[in-house]
């Protein structure tokens, strides 16, 4: 958020700063923040560095069953080496495989990287197409890599189920689905209109920082009470006194 926009001005930094501590550890904030930083973060977005509709494409597509945070190490170097498809294509299996060799199903990502800079080059003129039915042609992008590139590179209101998205709609009751797919479509109905653009990100990071898989933080939910998921790990914090 801006500091135009902010009601924090010129110490905006210092708020998402500490923003940023209570995330990754709550302890490190003063409990009299706590409240308020639960609902912070009203402009979310991914958390993969990129500095291009290109480069988010291939992060995302090196996503897959691994972390946002091994990502970015492995991309930091790459990006800064091989910013482009003529430059990873031009690396060649060989040449790109030790900068992804630490991300989980590497070899197959590496065939499908090199195999979509290739036809993005062929076929697109080396830009990411706008539209789902060309991204999911390339090697390595279904629907969910698809829909992050239009929320995030072209600003379209779509959602992309991944696991921590999955699992928050079904815990909470907000959209249940047996597959991603319908998780989709019932968040697409449930999340009104001026929200869903947004709503993908607010959802990954409250599943990846509070809704977690083994232990969620119920304490720290600002939904504590709505949610209907039976097995709470404690009663949310009292509201401060006014």
């Amino acid at each position: 958020m801006s500091s135009t926009t902010s009601p924090f001005g010129q110490n905006e930094w210092l708020v998402e700063e500490m923003y940023r501590k209570f995330r990754d550890d709550p302890s490190s904030v003063d409990p009299s923040w706590h409240e308020f930083l639960v609902d912070y973060n009203p402009e979310p977005t991914t958390e993969l560095a990129y500095a291009s509709t290109f480069q988010l494409l291939i992060a995302v597509i090196l996503s897959a069953q691994a972390t946002d945070k091994s990502v970015n190490l492995a991309t930091r170097q790459l990006f800064a080496d091989a910013p482009t498809p003529q430059a990873i294509l031009a690396l060649g299996e060989s040449g790109l495989i030790p900068y992804l060799n630490r991300i989980g199903l590497y070899q197959g990502k590496t065939r499908n990287i090199l195999a979509t800079c290739r036809q993005l080059l062929e076929q697109h003129g080396g830009e990411v197409p706008h539209s789902r039915t060309a991204l999911e042609a390339l090697p390595g992008v279904g629907r969910k890599t698809a829909n992050v590139v239009l929320n995030t590179a072209f600003g379209e209101a779509t959602i992309a189920v991944d696991t921590h998205i999955f699992r928050v709609a079904n815990r909470t009751g907000l959209a249940p689905g047996k597959t991603p797919l319908a998780v989709e479509r019932e968040l697409l109905q449930a999340v009104p209109e001026e929200f869903l653009h947004a709503a993908h990100h607010w959802l990954i990071l409250h599943g990846r920082y509070v809704c977690k898989a083994r232990k969620p933080d119920c304490r720290r939910c600002s939904i504590a009470d709505l949610c209907a998921y039976p097995e709470k790990t404690g009663a949310p914090p009292a509201s401060p006194p006014r």
